[in-house]
C-alpha cells in the first residue's frame, strides 16, 4: 500500500440527529485528512417551542463546515420523507449544489420542497432499491428498503475503500406493514455475509423492553372505537405515516363513517403516496363542506397537529372552527401518536381545550391505537445480529439513548463510540475513535431569514420575553443641552408599581433628576449618557416592579 493510501481515512460525522431527536443530517468521507470526498445522509429540521425558541418558524442544522468544502460533496442521499431528516433540502440545496438521490416517493416529497423555494426538481434522482448502486466518488451506495412509519424508507448500503458501512436510517421490524416495505430479514443478511465494518444504527426506542409491534395490529381497536363513539370523531398523527392515515381510514369505513382530510400536509402527503402509486384502497374523502350537512356520527375528521402545533388543525378545533367544522359534547379526539419529547405542553393545552368542549380525548398511554415506527430493545438486537458489523455508531437519539445503545452492542461483544453533533469519527482502523471536533449547533428560520442560535437575535427575544421592554427617549438641543426631560414608554409591563402610581411617570421623574444634576461632559457623549439613562431606568422599575426591563435609549441630537 502506498504511503498516500495508508493516510487516508474513513469519516463518519454527525451534524445533526445525535444527541437530539430530530434534525438529521450526517456526512461521511474518504481521503486524506481535510480533502475528503464527502456524501451527505439526509438533512433534516426540527421544530421551535414558545420557551427557547419564540417567534422561529424552523431549526437547521448548522451546515457552515460543509459550505466551506462544497466542491468536494459528491452526493446528498435521503433515506425517507420525514421532515427531521428531508425538511431543509429546500433551505440548504443552493448551498451544497451536490445531486439529490432518493427513492420515488421520497424523491417526490422532496422536489415539492425545492419547488416552494424555486429550484428545479430535476436535481433529484429517483433510485430504485438495491441491488441498484449509484457510484459516487469513493463510494457505492445502495438503498435496502426497511419498514418504518412512513413508506420507501431505507437503509443504505455504503462500500468504502476501507470497507462496507450500513446506514440504518429509522427503521423498526415490521414483516407485516399496512404501507411500505416489510422488513426483509433475508435481504439484510445478503448485504451483510460479506462483513459490515460499521453500523450507524437508530436508537431512539433502545430503553423500550418489549419487541415492537406490527401496524396491522391496531385497526381492529380503532375500529371498534369510532364504532362506538356517538359523535363525531377527529384523528390526530403524523400526516407523514402514510400507513396510519390508512389504517385510520379503514376502520372509519369499516364504522360506517365518511373520511375527511383537514391540514394541507396531510392532504400533500396523500397526493403524494397516490401520486407513486405505493397508497391504493383508501377509502374516497368528503370536503369540509360536504361534511358540513351529513350526520356527526357519520363522519371521521383526519387532521394535522399531532404534536400540539398552534397553527395545525387539531389546534384550530380545540379553540373553536376550523373551515367551518366544529366540535361539541359528545364528540370523540383520538391522538394515534406519541408525543414527541419536548412537545408534551403544547398537547396537553389542547387536549384540555378539548375536553372544556366536551369532546372525549384519548391517547396512546396504553399503546392501543398507536405502535412505534422506530426499533424497540430487542429489535435493535435482532439488527446487531443479523448485521455482525465490527464496530456500532448510534445515531438519532438523545445523548442518553446513544450511551445506552453503546452498551447493548458491548453485550455482544461489539465496539461502539457514542457520537454526539460535531464529533468526526475516524472508521479506518479496527475500533472507531475520535479523529476532530466540528464546532456546529443550529440554524433559526426567523420569518424569511436564517439566523445563528448564537447571534442573540432570540436570546433577545426571550429576553423581552421575560422582562418587558422599556424605551426612554432624549432630545438634545444644537447646544448639548436637554430639550425637556426625557419620556418612556412601556411594553410588557405592569402600567403601577409598589408606590400604586404610574410605572412611567416614576421612571420619568428619576431619570429628570439625573439629567438636572448630570454634568456637561456626560451630556457631550453619547455612550455614556445612555448607559446611565439605562441604569436609572432599570434601577427604577426594580424599585417599582422588582424586575429590570430591556431598556432601549434613544439620545436624538438636533444639528
Amino acid at each position: 500500500m502506498s504511503r498516500k493510501k495508508a493516510a487516508e481515512r474513513l469519516i463518519y460525522l454527525p451534524l445533526g440527529g445525535a444527541g437530539e431527536i430530530g434534525m438529521n443530517a450526517y456526512v461521511y468521507g474518504y481521503g486524506l485528512p481535510g480533502n475528503e470526498k464527502l456524501i451527505v445522509v439526509d438533512l433534516g429540521v426540527t421544530f421551535p417551542d414558545m420557551d427557547t425558541t419564540p417567534g422561529v418558524d424552523l431549526i437547521l442544522p448548522d451546515i457552515s463546515w460543509l459550505k466551506a468544502r462544497r466542491a468536494d460533496i459528491e452526493g446528498i442521499f435521503i433515506t425517507h420523507a420525514h421532515e427531521d431528516h428531508v425538511g431543509a433540502i429546500g433551505h440548504y440545496w443552493q448551498s451544497l449544489g451536490a445531486p439529490v438521490y432518493a427513492r420515488a416517493f421520497t424523491a417526490n416529497i422532496a422536489r415539492r420542497k425545492l419547488a416552494e423555494h424555486g429550484l428545479p426538481d430535476s436535481v433529484v434522482t429517483v433510485v430504485e432499491a438495491y441491488p441498484q448502486v449509484i457510484d459516487c466518488g469513493p463510494f457505492k451506495i445502495s438503498y435496502v428498503p426497511i419498514s418504518h412509519s412512513i413508506p420507501e424508507s431505507a437503509g443504505l448500503v455504503i462500500d468504502t475503500p476501507e470497507g462496507r458501512v450500513i446506514h440504518s436510517g429509522d427503521f423498526k421490524i415490521d414483516e407485516t406493514p399496512v404501507v411500505g416495505d416489510p422488513f426483509n430479514r433475508a435481504l439484510w443478511e445478503e448485504v451483510s455475509k460479506d462483513g459490515v465494518k460499521a453500523l450507524i444504527c437508530d436508537s431512539t426506542n433502545v430503553f423500550s423492553a418489549l419487541p415492537g409491534r406490527s401496524e396491522n395490529t391496531i385497526g381492529d381497536a380503532i375500529a371498534e372505537m369510532m364504532s362506538d363513539a356517538t359523535g363525531t370523531v377527529v384523528a390526530t398523527t403524523f400526516a407523514s405515516n402514510i400507513a396510519r392515515l390508512k389504517t385510520l381510514a379503514l376502520a372509519a369505513k369499516k364504522a360506517n363513517r365518511s373520511v375527511v382530510l383537514l391540514g394541507r400536509s396531510m392532504r400533500r402527503m396523500v397526493e403524494a403516496a397516490t401520486e407513486v402509486g405505493i397508497l391504493s384502497g383508501f377509502p374516497p374523502v368528503v370536503s369540509p363542506e360536504d361534511a358540513l350537512n351529513m350526520p356527526r356520527n357519520s363522519v371521521m375528521l383526519l387532521v394535522t397537529g399531532s404534536q400540539g402545533e398552534r397553527r395545525a388543525a387539531s389546534a384550530q378545533l380545540a379553540q373553536g372552527k376550523y373551515l367551518g367544522l366544529s366540535l361539541k359534547d359528545g364528540d370523540t379526539f383520538l391522538f394515534s401518536s406519541k408525543t414527541i419529547p419536548g412537545n408534551e405542553r403544547g398537547v396537553i393545552r389542547i387536549m384540555n381545550q378539548l375536553s372544556e368542549l366536551g369532546v372525549d380525548v384519548i391517547d396512546d398511554a396504553g399503546g392501543k391505537y398507536h405502535v412505534s415506527g422506530h426499533a424497540n430493545r430487542p429489535d435493535l438486537a435482532t439488527m446487531h445480529e443479523i448485521v455482525k458489523p465490527q464496530m456500532l455508531i448510534p445515531m438519532h437519539g438523545e445523548h442518553r439513548h446513544l450511551r445506552e445503545h453503546v452498551k447493548l452492542g458491548e453485550q455482544r461483544g461489539i465496539t461502539g463510540i457514542v457520537a454526539v453533533n460535531g464529533m468526526m469519527i475516524d472508521l479506518t482502523g479496527d475500533r472507531p475513535s475520535v479523529a476532530e471536533y466540528i464546532e456546529t449547533g443550529r440554524t433559526y428560520l426567523d420569518g424569511s431569514v436564517k439566523v445563528g442560535a448564537m447571534d442573540g437575535i432570540v436570546r433577545d427575544r426571550i429576553r423581552m420575553a421575560m422582562n418587558g421592554q422599556m424605551i426612554v427617549t432624549l432630545i438634545m438641543d444644537e447646544n448639548d443641552e436637554p430639550l425637556g426631560d426625557p419620556w418612556v414608554e412601556i411594553s410588557g409591563l405592569s402600567e403601577t408599581g409598589r408606590s400604586n402610581t404610574s410605572l412611567v411617570e416614576t421612571v420619568e421623574a428619576d431619570l429628570a433628576q439625573f439629567i438636572g444634576r448630570v454634568d456637561d461632559k456626560t451630556l457631550r457623549d453619547d455612550v455614556k449618557l445612555e448607559k446611565e439613562l439605562k441604569n436609572i431606568a432599570r434601577k427604577s422599575a426594580m424599585s417599582e416592579i422588582g424586575k429590570k426591563p430591556e431598556v432601549i435609549v434613544i439620545v436624538s441630537r438636533l444639528s
